[in-house]
C-alpha cells in the first residue's frame, strides 16, 4: 500500500492539485476497473486523482485513520469483508470520515448501499462517463462544505 500524499486544500476558486482516492476491492481487476472508469482527471476544476489501490480490510482501515483521503471507493462484493459492511464501519466509526462510493453487482443492491450510509453507489459494469460523473458529484459535494465550514 502506498500512503496518501498531504492534500494541497488550495482556495475556492483554485482546482485541488491532488485528489487522494482510495479503492478497496480483493479482486485487482476489479480495482483496475474502477480506476479505469473514473480516471485520473475526471473533472479539470477538481485537480488530478491519486488512485490508492488495497486489497484488505486492514489496509482501508489503516489508511482511513490516517486521514489524508478524499475519497474511499469500496467494491461491494469484496471478500471476506463487502464493502457495504465497511462502509457502515467506517461512517460510524471515523469522526473525520471520507466520503465513500461503493460498487454493487446488481441494481436491486442499491438499497443495501443505502443501509451502508454510502455517499453515492455505482453499478457494475461502470459506465465510465458514470463513474467519472458520480466521483466528482461525491468530491466536490464535499469540497463545497469544507470551504463553507
Amino acid at each position: 500500500m502506498t500512503s496518501p500524499a498531504p492534500r494541497d486544500a488550495g482556495s475556492a476558486s483554485e482546482p485541488l492539485s491532488q485528489l487522494n482516492v482510495l479503492v478497496f476491492s480483493h479482486r485487482p481487476e476489479v480495482r483496475e476497473g474502477i480506476v479505469t472508469a473514473v480516471g485520473r482527471r475526471p473533472a479539470p476544476d477538481l485537480g488530478r486523482v491519486t488512485f490508492i489501490e488495497v486489497g484488505g480490510v486492514a489496509d482501508v482501515l489503516a489508511a482511513c485513520d490516517a486521514g489524508g483521503l478524499d475519497l474511499v471507493v469500496l467494491d461491494g462484493e469484496a471478500q471476506p469483508t463487502g464493502g457495504m459492511g465497511l462502509s457502515r464501519q467506517l461512517k460510524n466509526e471515523i469522526t473525520d470520515c471520507p466520503p465513500i462510493v461503493v460498487t454493487v453487482r446488481r441494481r436491486d443492491d442499491r438499497w443495501l448501499a443505502t443501509w451502508s450510509q454510502a455517499d453515492a453507489v455505482l453499478v457494475h459494469p461502470l459506465d465510465p462517463l458514470t463513474a467519472a460523473e458520480t466521483v466528482v458529484d461525491v468530491l466536490r459535494r464535499t469540497a463545497d462544505v469544507a470551504v463553507r465550514g
